[in-house]
């Protein structure tokens, strides 16, 4: 085990939701080689601890483990808890987790799994961390979303797809939250030197929606699978606006390949943003947010 003594994030701390596997762990390996000290989030305990092996012989330095099912609010504060427990300080925290689901699962919070996990579990797990990310500042909230938000449409009369269920709806809707929330995060962090920025990471060749993937999905992505970026290019979007040393005050910024780029029309809606981010926190309880 190689031990970094003088990377360019020696002494920082990140944290990576779905750090487990394919993209966020891939974002791990690459912050942990540039000596930052990495704290991984997964849903299984088994695969965390053998991310967390390869994370440490990658950088030789410390990795921690942190298991929650972020579909579950109880398991997100739980999971705040603990990190604000175990983490002094939190430099850099990455949304990374994220899924997609052809067909409708609703949430133990009785909630549409889509928007659950994509959206409002980083919505919840940010603020909870919000104190701890300003006094670690300069901080940085990266949130990965997706090109797929210019399709995206905020149904605010249908939220949770309980009237009409597509996939490829929710998700989109989802990736679109993801960007709304970062701008309006920036906006509401501004006299802080707490940055927000979001991404996208290209198509790449992972097991996202193996478990309840689309037909179309079924059939294409085999032959897709050699066009695709593999998980570590598909991480240096997420590397660099975590590392940058010229992105430390960019704030409110969409990225793609590893570039800002101009987000969706609909994405710029600061009255929409305003809303999502009122009824996201009527969603996941927060009843008091001294940034409002």
């Amino acid at each position: 085990m190689r031990q970094i003594h003088h990377g360019p994030m020696t002494g920082r701390t990140v944290l990576v939701t779905g750090g487990t596997a394919g993209i966020g762990r891939a974002t791990a390996l690459g912050l942990a080689t540039m000596g930052a000290r990495l704290a991984i989030v997964g849903r299984d305990p088994g695969r965390a601890e053998d991310a967390a092996r390869e994370i440490r012989a990658a950088g030789g330095g410390q990795a921690d483990v942190f298991v929650a099912d972020l579909t579950s609010q109880s398991q997100v504060r739980r999971l705040a808890g603990e990190v604000l427990e175990r983490l002094s300080r939190i430099d850099v925290l990455i949304n990374n987790a994220g899924g997609y689901w052809h067909t409708r699962h609703v949430t133990a919070d009785g909630l549409e799994r889509t928007f659950a996990l994509n959206h409002l579990a980083p919505f919840l797990l940010t603020s909870l961390l919000l104190d701890r990310l300003e006094h670690s500042a300069p901080a940085r909230v990266i949130t990965v979303s997706s090109h797929a938000h210019t399709a995206g449409h905020i149904d605010f009369d249908d939220l949770q797809g309980e009237r009409s269920y597509s996939g490829s709806r929710a998700y989109d809707q989802s990736k679109l939250a993801n960007v709304l929330f970062t701008y309006e995060l920036a906006r509401r962090l501004r006299a802080t030197s707490v940055t927000a920025n979001a991404l996208h990471p290209g198509v790449v060749s992972t097991s996202f929606g193996a478990e309840d993937p689309a037909g179309v999905q079924r059939l294409l992505v085999p032959f897709l699978r050699p066009f695709m970026k593999v998980p570590a290019q598909g991480a240096a979007t997420s590397v660099h606006l975590a590392s940058a040393p010229d992105l430390k005050e960019v704030t409110g910024g969409y990225f793609a390949g590893g570039k800002p780029r101009r987000s969706s029309k609909r994405s710029h809606d600061q009255a929409a943003a305003a809303r999502l981010w009122h009824v996201s926190a009527d969603l996941a309880g927060l009843t008091t947010d001294p940034r409002v």
